[in-house]
């Protein structure tokens, strides 16, 4: 059993929070440890969870740098690469195909 406070869905006190909600208020849990738990419950299925953190320990976001601008922009410049056609599709490339749409369509020419 879990040593941590469980609320239900919706009925969380103030001052905790989840990352989405910290992230959306500009700040991070910054190191420290989950103070309780969020339960929702669903039909026929174990509950989701959520794990909270007090908003009043939680750090402010670190900036964005340029370095990590530039390694950003260019891991999402790979996702959108074909492998097969080698050019920019302007949409992430989904992981099921392995190519851009229009590849994956084109039927293999038989040499």
């Amino acid at each position: 059993m879990s040593s941590l406070s469980c609320y239900r869905w919706r009925l969380a006190p103030d001052g905790l929070a989840t990352r989405r909600q910290l992230r959306a208020l500009g700040l991070r849990p910054g190191g420290q440890d989950v103070v309780a738990e969020l339960h929702r419950p669903r039909r026929r299925k174990a509950p989701l969870v959520a794990y909270l953190y007090r908003i009043d320990h939680a750090r402010p976001v670190r900036p964005m740098t340029p370095g990590r601008a530039a390694a950003l922009a260019a891991a999402m410049r790979a996702r959108r690469t074909c492998p097969n056609c080698r050019t920019d599709v302007g949409y992430c490339i989904p992981r099921s195909l392995g190519m851009c749409v229009p590849c994956n369509d084109t039927p293999p020419s038989s040499s």
